[in-house]
């Protein structure tokens, strides 16, 4: 008689979270159904259900498992920076660079689900399921909240809600790049293969969000008339 392998719990678990993270990307997150994952990932109900034991866990765990040592990672890049430079504020290119770094180097990881993740990521800030935009702010906030000191440090003259709507404008930039890179292309001259090389990515957005970052504040005068 031959026995059939049986397949670690783990590997059964990160062929979901793979197949949930191409599917999601593709067909958003209501438009996958559990049919279609199962059949993608060639598991059955019942592993998804012993492995994350419904779909908004599933989903919880597919965002952890990127974002976690994404974020862990942006840190530990502003902490080695703070280090070198024993004590001196750092220049606010240094800290931007630190920030989207970590995610457009994902775009290369087309092999092992990176770039699929990042489309997805991308895609989910403009989604309209709340608990979805609230779990990605929960997972983001510390970083985000150790960056913003950073550039505190290194803008003190910027006034502090000026400062917050600035990396607010920063942040949807970079979202913007992750979730439509392909949109490039409809720009004459673009080379397309230009959206998928993160070093060139990270040299172009840097340099567009410092210039942002950096602009010359609004008068008050600016600002009544606005209003």
């Amino acid at each position: 008689m031959t026995l059939r392998a049986i397949k670690p719990p783990h590997e059964t678990r990160t062929r979901i979270l793979d197949a949930a993270e191409e599917l999601f990307m593709q067909h958003g997150f209501e438009g996958t159904s559990m049919r279609l994952l199962t059949a993608k990932a060639g598991a059955n109900l019942a592993a998804v259900n012993y492995h994350f034991g419904s779909k908004d866990a599933l989903i919880e765990a597919l965002f952890r498992r990127r974002l976690d040592p994404m974020n862990a990672g942006r840190v530990a890049e502003l902490d080695r920076l703070e280090q070198d430079a024993g004590g001196r504020a750092l220049a606010a290119e240094q800290i931007i660079r630190a920030f989207v770094g970590a995610s457009l180097r994902m775009i290369e990881d087309a092999k092992c689900g990176g770039r699929n993740f990042i489309r997805l990521l991308g895609r989910t800030y403009t989604d309209p399921q709340k608990h979805i935009r609230s779990l990605i702010g929960q997972l983001y906030a510390p970083a985000m909240e150790r960056f913003k000191s950073a550039f505190e440090r290194t803008l003190p003259q910027m006034p502090r809600d000026e400062l917050i709507w600035r990396m607010h404008f920063m942040f949807g930039t970079l979202a913007y790049t992750l979730a439509a890179t392909d949109t490039v292309q409809l720009i004459a001259g673009c080379k397309p293969e230009d959206r998928y090389d993160a070093r060139l990515l990270e040299a172009r957005l840097t340099a567009f969000l410092l210039a942002g970052l950096l602009a010359p504040l609004p008068s008050a005068e600016d600002v009544k008339k606005a209003a």
